[in-house]
């Protein structure tokens, strides 16, 4: 089938774009077989209690800083060897609160300081680079705020270091509050993928695993050795456990030994994980693939899993190409099926390379409870699905060279479903972000128009999972917005201001609300109206084209000519969609001229025998002229979607959503002022 320029571009590009994705799953999959096949013996030695440092890095962790410090003081471990470090940045209360818990702790007896650098210039990394100035111990620990390790963690993680060339041992991160909403668990399922399939199928084998930020134990001379810590990534982990890997250093994966932390509740703040995550492995990437592929000591396997992981987040840029191909290819009726003649495998191939594949892994990884995870699944679908818009934002700012700051996921000190995080400080706005994923989900409302109506209904629950991923997303983006309160005893206050930010923010919620469905409904209208029509005429082309009857041909002639007058009335005077290097072939008077003489020469034909030659002809005639404007109308089908009232019309849309993020933006910097000017 010939495709016009355009179309041909799409379908390139989805077509690529499903290879790269199939590839990068397909990897994890052989990751999976690594980690199942693979199962290296962890071997111990009797190290003794060698001198460590526990170093806790916080920054504004009211809520959650005196759980660590406490668990960390209460660890089984000799106190004259055991010296802890709290590197604390921040500049609100919670310099206070650790003020007081360390002069506590150090009236017992621990080695326990509270370390104040006055800035924080590297954030994380300038925190952890400035106390290993200060660090004369043989090995490092490092725990965030959120995490909570057991006493027996350095007793058991410690004689790991079994081996000279083991630089880094990194243990397991559990869930504290796994079951708190399905948030918590798709985040939950999702890092025991990472865990359980990545970290330890690369553990077992040559391959270069990552330093996950906190709950490991580093050997001081592997970090000295590897360049120390740099700051020019927001993955200060990532950058240095490769750096450590090129130096011939092996980082170990301990999956026994757990280590208890708080995911993050509000949607706004898992967002900014995974936005700081996928942007600095980006970073990382542009950083240290050149030198890894140079290395000679490194093998060819190690090598190229070190790219898929460093590259892998622009899966995510990739899914949102395919997203917003396929409606345009299926409008333009393009045959995507795996097997021409048996759509249902295209379905099928899609839930045996998804779904169908990550239910056995479960299976693998949790074994008799595996069935209560795998209830879990679509959830992590559709928020994977969700968080493509937020991860791709990340990828090009760190691909254009965006200027890093690194922002803290805040966390609450969150543990049973009773628990409340609404009221308390830290809470996120949402970001210009949500307006993109808004945007996408009205899109893939479209789409699954395009779907059904182009007789593709069997992608439309393709086009459907990412579009409720979208929807879901921007919902709890905006719902988990709230704007900060001022309590007087038990009785929160609110400020006049705070009232009219509340209300401003309340007035914003329905003017979003309206504005999406207002959206949606113009969309379907929109796409009833303008394509539709063609969708028509080119089901009574194919009726022309299968039937041998003058008279019914006629009759199909007869609505095509209709809907040509309807989609005519919305075009520009050259009645042609394509206003940017219109073609002949997309005219639609030449169109209609066509039609005109295909009806005339109907006519002529029904009064002669179909022994006659000139019927044979002129059917012949008719049959050459139906596919040619067949083809047409395809190639004219994609431009009636970006026509210049669409473009007008989606713009003013697009505009009243940023006018509505605009207000709320004043409303927030009048907060930030009135806080500023009242001490609080």
């Amino acid at each position: 089938m010939a495709l016009n320029s355009f179309t041909q571009f799409i379908f390139n590009l989805f077509i690529a774009s499903a290879i790269i994705i199939s590839a990068y799953t397909c990897n994890f999959y052989y990751l999976t077989y690594l980690s199942i096949k693979r199962k290296e013996i962890l071997s111990t030695a009797n190290v003794g209690t060698p001198s460590i440092t526990i170093q806790l890095p916080i920054y504004n962790e009211k809520y959650v800083a005196k759980r660590l410090v406490d668990a960390v003081c209460m660890m089984d471990y000799p106190k004259e060897k055991m010296r802890i470090m709290v590197l604390d940045d921040s500049d609100d209360e919670t310099a206070d609160l650790l003020f007081d818990v360390v002069a506590k702790y150090k009236k017992q007896g621990f080695q326990i300081d509270h370390i104040r650098r006055g800035t924080r210039k590297g954030y994380k990394a300038g925190a952890l680079k400035y106390a290993m100035q200060i660090t004369d111990t043989e090995f490092v620990a490092i725990f965030d705020a959120d995490f909570i390790p057991p006493n027996w963690f350095l007793k058991r993680a410690i004689p790991h270091f079994s081996k000279s060339n083991i630089g880094l041992v990194q243990c397991r991160w559990g869930h504290v509050n796994e079951n708190y909403s399905a948030i918590t668990q798709a985040q939950a399922l999702s890092l025991d993928f990472h865990f359980l399939i990545e970290q330890k199928a690369k553990s077992n084998s040559n391959l270069f695993m990552n330093f996950n930020g906190t709950a490991g134990i580093w050997k001081c001379a592997c970090i000295e050795d590897a360049g120390g810590w740099h700051t020019a990534t927001l993955v200060e982990d990532l950058d240095l456990s490769y750096r450590a890997q090129m130096k011939g250093w092996k980082c170990v994966f301990l999956p026994d030994i757990v280590v208890d932390a708080e995911l993050p509740v509000q949607m706004n703040a898992a967002k900014r994980q995974q936005f700081r995550w996928a942007k600095g492995s980006i970073q990382c990437a542009i950083k240290l693939l050149a030198d890894i592929i140079i290395k000679r000591k490194v093998s060819v396997e190690a090598k190229i899993q070190a790219f898929v992981q460093l590259t892998r987040h622009i899966v995510y840029p990739l899914m949102l190409i395919q997203f917003l191909a396929l409606p345009v290819l299926l409008a333009s009726n393009m045959n995507l099926y795996l097997v021409s003649f048996i759509p249902a495998l295209t379905i099928a191939a899609y839930l045996a390379m998804g779904p169908g594949a990550y239910i056995v892994i479960i299976q693998s990884m949790y074994h008799k409870s595996w069935k209560s995870k795998a209830k879990i699944l679509p959830t992590l679908l559709v928020y994977n699905a969700g968080m493509s818009v937020n991860n791709s934002v990340a990828v090009f700012d760190a691909i254009f060279g965006k200027k890093n700051e690194f922002l803290r996921t805040p966390k609450y000190g969150i543990v049973n479903k009773e628990d409340n995080w609404r009221d308390k400080a830290y809470n996120l706005p949402f970001t210009k972000t949500t307006l993109l994923e808004i945007f996408f989900g009205i899109y893939g409302l479209m789409g699954i128009l395009i779907s059904i109506f182009s007789n593709n209904p069997v992608f439309a629950p393709i086009i459907g999972l990412q579009t409720i991923g979208f929807f879901y997303i921007s919902y709890m983006s905006l719902s988990h917005t709230r704007f900060k309160r001022i309590k007087s005893g038990n009785i929160p206050v609110l400020t006049k201001t705070e009232k009219m930010a509340k209300r401003t923010y309340q007035l914003s919620m329905i003017g979003v609300v309206a504005i999406i469905i207002f959206g949606g409904f113009m969309a379907i209208n929109g796409y009833h109206a303008d394509v539709y029509p063609l969708d028509r005429i080119r089901g009574n082309l194919d009726g022309i084209l299968g039937s041998a009857d003058p008279v019914s041909i006629k009759t199909h002639l007869m609505a095509i000519k209709q809907d040509l007058a309807i989609v005519m009335e919305k075009l520009p005077e050259s009645k042609n969609p394509v206003w940017v290097f219109p073609t002949e072939s997309t005219s639609f008077l030449r169109i209609e001229r066509d039609v005109d003489n295909m009806i005339a020469n109907a006519e002529t034909i029904s009064g002669i025998s179909e022994d006659n030659a000139a019927f044979q002809t002129g059917m012949t005639n008719i049959g050459e002229r139906a596919l040619a404007i067949r083809q047409n109308i395809m190639d004219a089908t994609p431009y009636m979607f970006v026509s210049v009232s669409n473009i007008v019309f989606s713009t003013m849309w697009i505009a009243a959503i940023l006018g509505i993020f605009a207000a709320l933006k004043r409303k927030k910097d009048q907060l930030t002022a009135f806080d500023e000017a009242t001490g609080i």
